[in-house]
């Protein structure tokens, strides 16, 4: 699988997750010298704490997806 085809399982999948509570943004990656999809979120919670139609994937079109807490994230003014 090509570049592109990571990029198109991205914009395929990303409305619906920024959509899943928590989810702040939705980017490509890498983890062990493989692409991810990368699923940014305010805080990790127990997935007991979620509703499966709530919980973020494990993965997309046959690629891993890293989920990452990074907080509330604000624009900065310049």
């Amino acid at each position: 699988m090509g570049n592109n085809a990571i990029v198109e399982a991205k914009a395929r999948h990303e409305a619906d997750l920024l959509a899943l509570p928590n989810v702040t943004g939705v980017g490509i990656g890498e983890r062990d010298g493989k692409p991810v999809i990368k699923v940014f979120v305010t805080e990790t919670l127990p997935e007991t704490d979620l509703a499966p139609e709530e919980r973020v994937p494990e993965s997309l079109d046959g690629y891993e997806v890293d989920v990452e807490a990074i907080g509330f994230v604000e624009a900065q003014e310049e």
